[in-house]
C-alpha cells in the first residue's frame, strides 16, 4: 500500500489509506506489521496476475500444405 499512514486516537491506532481509516487496533507495532504482509500480499497478488496475463509475443504463423486440402 503506497500511501497509508498509521495515527494515534487515545490508546489504539487507526490505519488510514489515503483518506479512509480502514484498520483499528492497540499497538503501533503489530498495525505496522499488518500493513507490511498486506503490501506483500498485494505484491505477489501482482505478480501472479502479471504472469498470467497473455503475452504480446505473436503466434508463429501456421502453414498449411495445400496438397493436404480436400
Amino acid at each position: 500500500m503506497p500511501n497509508y499512514s498509521i495515527v494515534r486516537l487515545g490508546n489504539e491506532y487507526i490505519v488510514q489509506a489515503g483518506e479512509k481509516s480502514i484498520l483499528k487496533i492497540s499497538s503501533r507495532r503489530k498495525a505496522v506489521k499488518l500493513m507490511t504482509l498486506a503490501a506483500d500480499l498485494l505484491d505477489q497478488e501482482l505478480m501472479q496476475q502479471a504472469e498470467q496475463s497473455p503475452s504480446i509475443s505473436r503466434d508463429p504463423p501456421v502453414h498449411s500444405d495445400v496438397s493436404e486440402l480436400p
